[in-house]
């Protein structure tokens, strides 16, 4: 892990699933409007999103209340973990709507449905970061 901030920032996974690449192919490349037009789309929902300052060990987090939804992403993180939060939040609107509570209950562990968050926006932003890389690079 990179420690040369307050942040502690992840190594890429070794492989990313099948799964991941799929529903990360179709977010990828989009900017922070059409990203949200398409989440609105998706979900039913007014997002609004926000780059409030947080706690250092806070990258971002999400609420939604009734047809309104807020993604907060901590506006001291680097802007490409700043995107790499979004995505993460993002998969949680998309996929986990039924809330913390409901997951709470189930078999499946919490922070299973951390990683899969996690391997989304891995998924999104290697292939946005490798295409800054060989652009810049040209």
């Amino acid at each position: 892990m990179n420690t040369n901030s307050a942040f502690l920032f992840p190594e890429p996974p070794e492989h990313i699933p099948e799964w991941a690449s799929k529903a990360a192919a179709e977010w990828t490349g989009l900017d922070e409007f059409s990203l949200l037009v398409m989440a609105e789309e998706r979900t039913g929902k007014q997002i609004d999103l926000e780059y409030p300052l947080l706690p250092g060990e806070t990258w971002g987090f999400h609420i939604v209340k009734g047809r309104r939804a807020g993604i907060f992403i901590n506006r001291k993180l680097p802007e490409r973990w700043k995107r790499f939060a979004l995505f993460h939040e993002l998969f949680h609107l998309l996929e986990h709507r039924k809330g913390e509570a409901f997951w709470e209950r189930t078999a499946t562990p919490l922070s299973s449905f951390e990683r899969q968050a996690d391997l989304f926006a891995w998924a999104a932003t290697l292939k946005e970061w490798e295409t800054c890389w060989n652009e810049s690079t040209v």
